[in-house]
Order: C-alpha cells, then structure tokens, then sequence
C-alpha cells in the first residue's frame, strides 16, 4: 500500500507560466481537493490572437490573471475557446471570456444532458477534428472514461498533448462512478500512448515533460490498482470505503469520496468480466455507490 503518494492536494504552481514557445498557462485561481492549485488554461500558438483551451470555472480573479499571461506573450486577444470537456472548472469560465473579449467560437464535443445548461453557442468537434492558428495545430482525440464527451488534443508542431483530465501532472484522475467508465479509460490511454507524446500539458498540475513514460506509468498504475482492490476484498462482502480504507491507506481521508469514485469504476469493471459481483445495497433502492461486493 502507499506511503505519503503524491498528490495534487497543496501542490503550488505559479498563476502565469510560459511552457513553449507555443503554449503559456494561466491558473484556473479555483484550488480544491480535485483540481490541486487550479485548473491549467492554455494560450495556444505564436499570434497576437491565440486558442485558449478551457476557461476556469468563471471566478472573477481568474480575468486578471488570463490577461497577465496575454500580456507576457504578446496576445492581443481570444480567436476561439477549445474545451477538453464539459465539467463546469473547464467550461464554467466561458461567459465571462466572452463578456470580456467578445464572443467568439467555443469548439467542444457534444455532451447535451450537461451542455443544455450554457447559453453560448456551442461549435461541435469530434475525433479527428482539426483547429489551426498561427504557429499551432490541434488534432482532437476522442478520450472517454473519465466522462463521455472528453477529448485529448495533439499539438502537432511539438509531437505534444494537451491531456485534459485524463493524466494529471500529479497524482491520477477521479473516474465518476456514474458518468465515467473505467473499461472506456484504459482504452483511451492506450490510444493516447499510440500517439507517443513527447511531452504533456495536463489540465492539473506541472508540465509532464515524459509523456510517453508517464501514459505508461498510468496504464500500470491501473493495473496494479486492480489488483490491490482484489486483494482488499478477500473472501468477504465489502462496502466500497472499506475497500478505500485499504487500499488508499496513505492517502488523506479528505481523499476518500474521490477514491470511493474511482474504486466503485474499478468494481464495475471488474462485475462486467465477471470477476466480483454485487451482494446488496446500504440503502433500499441503492445504486452503484451503495452496493456491497464480493468476489466470484
């Protein structure tokens, strides 16, 4: 079991970062025990009007700090948003961008029971899109597991990988036990590891600089999670907690509800090759994250 792993929860970045000649963050200014200091936001390319890759949650210091870094490379403005996915830290900021800069195209791909909620115009793209400014290229990657509508961007001039929420600078992503899928997760990582990024630029966290070594750390990472659940059950009946109890004994407890996620998208994984099974509910009526398990 880990000892003191390393986690996104009171990592520091600074607010304003320059990471390439192509690609300078802004900090998201929204820290929590999910998106560590903040959610990266990207300026992309080389011109005086540039791609911003995902927009914060939409707090009111979140501007000023978008305008430092456009200031620091020399962008004059916003030429179109491109979104990872529709959690509001990545998408809630829109609306204000618009409101400061004008409006302007925001591309994502469709998720319609979340994206409804937006009253901006929403450019649909999917796998194999591709979005162009001066001095960069985006291909979009089809990524789902951690929810449905995620893409991956490949930034072609650097053979480099806009990661979104599926690998983290530090630490490992949340896979939502109701709108995630862990079977959909290990795939797309085998996806983004055929592309052989060279480097990464993740949604949370510090610029990855081995992309190819940490989408392989990832996938065994999973693996060896697996197991260790397997390994936590025993012959008993668990509730998902106990089973986080064990297996993220290192972990902070403020943790638990995140890993309780990400343990439930491992059982029913593991339910669906027939290797454990659900032995009741704490609750009447109870679904996935109330169940009891066992193995087969």
């Amino acid at each position: 079991m880990p000892d003191s792993p390393p986690i996104l929860l009171g990592s520091l970045l600074p607010d304003v970062d320059v990471w390439s000649d192509r690609v300078a963050v802004a900090l998201g200014q929204n820290p929590s025990a999910f998106t560590g200091p903040g959610t990266n936001t990207y300026l992309v390319g080389t011109g005086n009007y540039r791609i911003l890759l995902d927009t914060g949650d939409g707090r009111d210091a979140y501007l000023p700090i978008l305008e430092q870094a456009m200031e620091r490379v020399g962008c004059e403005g916003i030429a179109e948003i491109v979104l990872t996915h529709g959690h509001p830290d990545h998408i809630g900021g829109v609306e204000s961008i618009q409101k400061r800069f004008g409006e302007m195209p925001v591309h994502k791909r469709p998720w319609p029971e979340t994206d409804a909620i937006y009253p901006f115009e929403i450019s649909p793209i999917d796998d194999g899109s591709v979005i162009k400014t001066e001095g960069a290229t985006l291909r979009a990657i089809h990524t789902p597991g951690h929810c449905p509508d995620h893409l991956c961007f490949m930034l072609e001039e650097e053979q480099a990988a806009f990661s979104g929420d599926n690998v983290l600078g530090i630490g490992t992503t949340v896979i939502p036990a109701e709108s995630g899928s862990l079977q959909e997760y290990m795939a797309s990582l085998s996806r983004l590891e055929d592309e052989q990024p060279q480097r990464i630029y993740p949604a949370h966290g510090p610029c990855i600089q081995d992309g190819r070594a940490k989408v392989r750390e990832y996938i065994e990472h999973r693996l060896d999670r697996e197991q260790q659940i397997l390994e936590a059950m025993g012959g008993e009946t668990k509730e998902v907690i106990d089973i986080v109890r064990a297996v993220y004994a290192g972990y902070p407890e403020t943790l638990y509800p995140a890993a309780g996620q990400s343990v439930t998208s491992h059982l029913v994984k593991l339910e669906a090759e027939n290797r454990v099974q659900r032995a009741g509910f704490s609750v009447e009526g109870g679904g996935v994250l109330e169940a009891y398990w066992k193995r087969r």
